[in-house]
């Protein structure tokens, strides 16, 4: 177990730039706190102390807005950022070394007693503000984007973005000695692909009907500015 808390100090070292000792660390992060208390509260629900492991994941919930119900199964190296609104369920089962940004919620679609909560993989970022929702699989080395929705299995290696989550694979899979993947703001835009595509076919289309593109040119400038007269506020 000193070993776990070791590894969860850690974490935090290596994946918050803000982040300057492990006396600081241990005293002033909540979601390191969170995540101790969640230890604490697992170890009672293991010894069915239910009630006593109930009432510590509620102080903890209390004092730092993270929620984990202490059923849930949690590997070593858990970071989770800014500690705020993190939703964890009972049948949750989390990897080693995942990180989870503010809001985000690992939650159940399902009022059976079964496996009901999500499984994430090993080396898994879940951007600020995601869902992942019912008994699906996160594969490892994967990032969820920030606000995605994911109700489907994710293969390892992929980035999901969008509601519902999109899978993309990746064209540079990690490893376990890459870097942990934390910059949520290199997303992919699908649906501004797919119409941006679109768009383009219809050009050519009435090019080859008319000799002329009638519809105007919608698309934002080099810089990612839209502008014209359609956007007007």
């Amino acid at each position: 177990m000193l070993g776990v808390l070791r590894r969860d100090i850690a974490a935090v070292r290596d994946r918050d730039p803000a982040a300057r000792t492990n006396l600081e660390i241990g005293l002033c992060y909540p979601g390191l706190h969170a995540v101790w208390g969640y230890r604490l509260s697992h170890r009672l629900w293991g010894r069915d102390l239910k009630l006593a492991a109930r009432l510590v994941s509620a102080f903890v919930r209390v004092v730092t807005g993270v929620d984990i119900h202490p059923g849930a199964t949690i590997g070593a190296g858990l970071f989770i950022d800014h500690a705020t609104a993190v939703v964890i369920g009972q049948t949750a089962e989390v990897g080693d070394d995942v990180t989870i940004y503010q809001g985000v919620t690992l939650g159940g679609t399902s009022l059976q007693q079964v496996k009901r909560h999500p499984t994430v993989g090993d080396r898994v970022t879940i951007g600020a503000g995601a869902k992942v929702l019912g008994p699906v699989t996160i594969g490892h080395d994967s990032r969820i984007g920030a606000n995605a929705v994911v109700v489907r299995d994710v293969p390892p290696n992929s980035v999901v973005v969008g509601v519902p989550g999109q899978v993309i694979a990746r064209s540079r899979p990690r490893s376990k000695t890459t870097p942990p993947d934390l910059d949520d703001a290199i997303l992919p835009d699908l649906v501004g692909v797919s119409l941006g595509t679109l768009q383009r076919r219809i050009e050519e289309l009435e090019r080859e009907v008319t000799g002329r593109v009638s519809i105007p040119d919608i698309r934002p400038s080099e810089t990612g500015v839209w502008r014209g007269e359609d956007f007007s506020i």
